[in-house]
């Protein structure tokens, strides 16, 4: 009985580890293979930065979203009284708030006072949007309570008015100043409407992270701000934060209940779900687009291959009248490739967690060549470039590299087994 070896034993191992060294007189092919290992390296390291990168936008973008902003925003109808008035107002807010907050997956719900005035300082202006909420609640909205910097305490938030670091540097104030607000629907006199203003002390400037947050919003205390907008005894919508926030569909109904029939709901899906959408799209043409790029990187291997294919002739014709058979040979040439493809891709691997890391050093080395301006926080509301690696990302990068590599290895080698002793010993 003739004796056979199993797939993939160690002499198959030796030979291809051999064929890869290749002398100084094949020098081609060892050129062909250090191109191969570069390709798929730097193909897997783009995969795995873009996917990190990609994750990391989406986590921050949705973070910010829900840390600064209600998860649901409860209106009131359009109500018209009997002189003919027609408003908004929610006049019940308490009872409609307790309502609300006794749903079963609703942390807070909180009455707001909504306004847009113009904040000046310093002899600067800029446009402010006012938020009239208690102390206890604004406690409830995560990246105000626990931006990531903050000057002030919220403690004297009752004496005074919490504002952006955006509208603090444009006005150029600081924690003790002065800023006045200025709304157009101010005190009705017998000569018309005249301008409401007032000032109030900052005693809070926050960093929510958010470009557009900070650089337009400000926080009164609620009795203040009804009093400030003329709106007693009212308020104009309540804002409801959730313990999940990606369930917001399922708690769209149970809320719209509590509120009542006359009640308008806004998710935070509903304000930003066109864009989060647009980013999916996104997310998918990168993939493909990057996928073709480790495509090609893998057909580097298959020109390598080949090369060494026709370089080994003489040898494959001896391996053959020696025993070798088809598959082993077909396996010898398959592990050349594969060998290629596995180290290009730990090396992909290693060089995009390493970029995933130390984003912020790099990014920031990159901006001082670039001389600045390279991220613009007023187009994409994040203030730097954000990264997260996830074990799938950087499993499907994996995956991706090691399947394309081993299955463009298969057509060479197959030619390899195919190849007739006698004619590769023919001239020889």
């Amino acid at each position: 009985m003739a004796h056979t070896t199993p797939p993939f034993a160690p002499f198959e191992f030796m030979i291809a580890w051999r064929y890869l060294r290749a002398k100084r007189a094949e020098g081609g092919v060892s050129v062909m293979t250090w191109i191969s290992l570069l390709g798929i390296t730097l193909a897997v390291f783009a995969l795995i930065a873009t996917l990190a990168v990609r994750s990391g936008f989406r986590e921050e973008f949705v973070d910010t979203i829900l840390g600064a902003n209600a998860h649901i925003t409860v209106y009131q109808d359009m109500q018209v009284s009997e002189t003919g008035a027609t408003s908004r107002k929610i006049e019940d807010y308490i009872e409609m708030a307790e309502r609300i907050a006794a749903v079963p997956g609703v942390v807070h719900a909180a009455p707001l006072v909504k306004g847009q005035v113009m904040a000046s300082a310093r002899g600067r202006n800029a446009g402010v949007e006012v938020f009239g909420i208690s102390a206890a609640d604004l406690q409830g909205i995560p990246r105000i309570a626990n931006p990531q910097e903050a000057v002030g305490t919220l403690d004297r938030f009752e004496d005074g008015i919490a504002i952006g670091s955006g509208v603090a540097r444009e006005l150029g104030l600081f924690v003790g100043d002065k800023v006045q607000l200025i709304s157009p629907n101010g005190v009705k006199t017998a000569f018309g409407t005249s301008p409401r203003v007032k000032a109030y002390e900052v005693v809070y400037i926050f960093t929510a992270g958010r470009y557009d947050v900070d650089r337009t919003r400000a926080y009164l205390p609620f009795a203040e701000a009804q009093a400030y907008f003329n709106s007693p005894e009212a308020a104009d919508e309540i804002e409801v934060m959730l313990d999940t926030p990606s369930d917001v569909e399922a708690m769209v109904l149970p809320v719209f209940q509590a509120a009542g029939d006359r009640a308008m709901i806004w998710t935070w899906r509903d304000a930003s779900g066109a864009f989060l959408q647009a980013l999916e799209v996104e997310d998918n043409v990168m993939f493909v687009i990057l996928s073709i790029l480790v495509l090609i990187a893998a057909m580097n291997i298959t020109s390598g291959l080949i090369m060494l294919v026709k370089n080994k002739g003489r040898d494959i014709g001896i391996l053959r009248t020696m025993g070798l058979t088809e598959g082993a040979v077909l396996r010898v040439f398959f592990l050349c490739g594969a060998f290629t493809g596995v180290l290009g891709t730990i090396a992909g691997v290693i060089l995009g967690c390493l970029f995933a890391i130390y984003i912020d050093p790099i990014f920031s080395l990159v901006n001082y060549v670039a001389g600045g301006g390279v991220w613009d926080p007023q187009i994409r509301g994040l203030y730097n470039l954000p990264a997260k690696l996830e074990l799938a990302d950087v499993l499907s990068a994996v995956f991706l590299s090691l399947g394309l590599s081993f299955v463009v290895t298969i057509f060479p080698a197959r030619r390899a087994a195919r190849m007739n002793p006698v004619e590769a010993l023919r001239y020889e």
